[in-house]
């Protein structure tokens, strides 16, 4: 099978499949060329409402194809793209984690809001077994997750690390037994897309980056104009399910 990344869209829910079986789900440099383009295209998607990144098969992502290490132009600015293309991505992102999380895979899934992994997965951030500098941002973004002690310690000697560390230092937010994952994603998600994106929306910017007064402002001139406020109390009050209607780009 050629590698690829496929992708459905289902009940509000983008997922996104990496897959290249040959080689763990390593990342060739067309597939991360890709990735960028489709979250566009899915951001863009007004019934997209979470996105979950995944792997094919028994594995989430070994990290970048070292053969095309060796292609024209630069695979790691590549990868720096696809990873703040995720980053930025307007609706939540959650990683759904077998097997290997490696290199790449790793800082892609260090790029999603956050990530569920199935026991045995094994993660490391390995560019010192090539002498790559990892990028500054990659760097800043896994230690915000991990602390800079635990950064430091993947990066300096690239070692694989199991779901329990995973689960204690931050990197993973739950860890699920094996044959679980599928279905815990299924109700998890499903949650997400019931919830207001005007609430998800503004608790993602606020999370990322220090308090900025206009971007506040921002944020509670569109909970005025959104109708959500109100929905969710008299919802709650009448003891129904709320129909939130303010959407990214709204």
């Amino acid at each position: 099978m050629e590698p690829q990344l496929q992708h459905t869209v289902a009940d509000g829910v983008a997922t996104v499949v990496i897959s290249h079986p040959a080689k763990r789900n390593a990342m060739t440099a067309g597939m991360w060329r890709r990735l960028p383009e489709l979250l566009g295209e899915l951001a863009a998607d007004a019934s997209v409402r979470v996105l979950v990144l995944t792997g094919a098969g028994a594995t989430f992502c070994a990290g970048a194809d070292i053969s095309s290490l060796r292609e024209p132009g630069d695979p790691q600015s590549l990868a720096v793209r696809a990873e703040e293309a995720l980053a930025a991505f307007p609706k939540p992102t959650l990683a759904a984690i077998r097997g290997h999380c490696v290199g790449g895979g790793c800082q892609l899934a260090a790029a999603c809001d956050l990530r569920f992994a199935e026991e045995g997965a094994s993660f490391g951030v390995t560019p010192a077994k090539l002498g790559i500098v990892y990028p500054a941002g990659s760097t800043r973004r896994l230690a915000s997750l991990v602390g800079p002690a635990t950064a430091k310690y993947l990066l300096f000697s690239a070692a694989l690390i199991g779901t329990e560390r995973a689960l204690r230092t931050g990197l993973v937010d739950e860890v699920l037994p094996v044959g679980e994952l599928d279905k815990r994603m299924a109700e998890f998600t499903r949650v997400l897309a019931s919830r207001s994106q005007l609430t998800q929306a503004a608790a993602k910017e606020f999370a990322g980056g220090p308090a900025d007064p206009a971007r506040s402002a921002y944020w509670a001139e569109q909970a005025r104009g959104s109708g959500d406020t109100a929905e969710g109390v008299a919802a709650f009050l009448e003891r129904r399910e709320p129909r939130f209607t303010w959407t990214t780009g709204a």
